[in-house]
């Protein structure tokens, strides 16, 4: 059974505490109106204790998911955990967020819907960067047809790490490497603008020495009339456009990145009158005229869970939807099938 409190309030619990669960689940958690982050599973008591010290810390995942003042599992322990924790919370009748990749393969993201659906509980994937200010300010001129019909939409997320470090993202192993862990974010934004595509042609590859698994990624989602590449690198010293967009009526780019992620690594919490404002503009590139500068509207990574907040009193649909979990899933696995086999997957239903 799942847990309000008389005013509403929604009592939740986070599994994990490392990066994903310090950084960007739990400021958002605790500073959305009408949630109350109760209980943290996590063997880092003393941080956990420091920056929350009115909640409870867990060592056992499973005993947050049964915690009693819970209504709200948020899952931000190593991926391969993913889909075996989800299915725990959801049986124990809780509604259930999930860090992206939702689960290390689409056999068992299927079998994640599966049990919410037969549990009647809630799940979503949380895609934090759909509100990223750069890709809303991208997604309302796409939208809007500024460009006129998109042909080509690049999206990429360069960063100088050319030391490998020693951590579970980059040692191999089951849900490692970079397009693991920024793919589903690209997938997932391109995905939301221009829905599923044909087929996927993937090049993951390692590029460090040293490297263990793969640390840039060049992919193609290709459909009737555009073509989408994603791309990233753990070797890019220099400043590559975040977007390029063109159409059939001008093209559009921007650079930088959003500021959410680095403020938060600063110790900054969201709430501040300037949060998620990114100085840097779109650019509408048009033959014959000045570049037209456009601002983008400010980013805001509480947007997602005031959303999932929402969908929990309301019985509505989560931010993102268990369908769209399984359609970047898709990709991701293909992406992989693609790259080892050098052939462009196609992608079925």
């Amino acid at each position: 059974m799942t847990h309000h409190d008389p005013d509403g309030t929604i009592g939740v619990a986070l599994l994990g505490f490392g990066f994903a669960g310090h950084t960007f689940h739990a400021p958002f958690i605790t500073t959305t109106p009408g949630l109350r982050l109760r209980v943290v599973a996590s063997s880092q008591t003393a941080r956990v204790t420091a920056a929350y010290p009115d909640v409870r810390v867990v060592a056992s995942a499973l005993d947050a998911i049964g915690a009693d003042d819970v209504s709200l599992v948020v899952i931000a322990t190593p991926n391969d955990s993913h889909a075996s924790l989800a299915e725990a919370a959801l049986r124990a009748g809780r509604h259930v967020v999930v860090d992206k990749p939702f689960t290390i393969t689409l056999e068992e993201a299927r079998g994640v819907v599966r049990t919410a659906e037969a549990a009647g509980r809630l799940l979503s994937v949380y895609q934090n960067r759909r509100f990223d200010g750069d890709f809303i300010g991208v997604r309302q001129a796409v939208e809007a047809g500024t460009i006129g019909e998109v042909v080509e939409y690049r999206s990429e997320i360069g960063r100088w790490r050319p030391q490998v470090r020693d951590r579970w993202r980059e040692r191999t192993g089951p849900g490692a490497g970079l397009w693991y862990d920024l793919g589903p974010h690209l997938v997932d934004q391109a995905v939301a603008l221009f829905g599923v595509p044909d087929t996927v042609e993937a090049a993951l590859r390692v590029q460090r020495p040293g490297g263990q698994v793969d640390d840039w990624f060049h992919v193609r989602l290709d459909y009737p009339t555009r073509q989408v590449l994603l791309t990233s690198s753990m070797l890019a010293a220099d400043a590559p456009l975040r977007f390029l967009v063109r159409g059939t009526g001008g093209s559009l780019t921007k650079g930088g990145m959003d500021q959410q992620e680095r403020r938060l690594m600063a110790g900054e919490r969201p709430g501040q009158a300037d949060w998620g404002v990114d100085p840097e503009p779109l650019l509408i590139l048009r033959e014959g005229e000045e570049p037209q500068r456009v601002p983008v509207p400010p980013g805001d990574y509480g947007r997602y869970y005031a959303a999932m907040r929402d969908a929990i009193r309301a019985g509505g649909p989560p931010p993102v939807s268990p369908a769209e979990a399984l359609t970047v899933m898709a990709i991701i696995e293909a992406g992989i099938q693609s790259s080892e086999t050098r052939r462009a997957v196609p992608l079925t239903g």
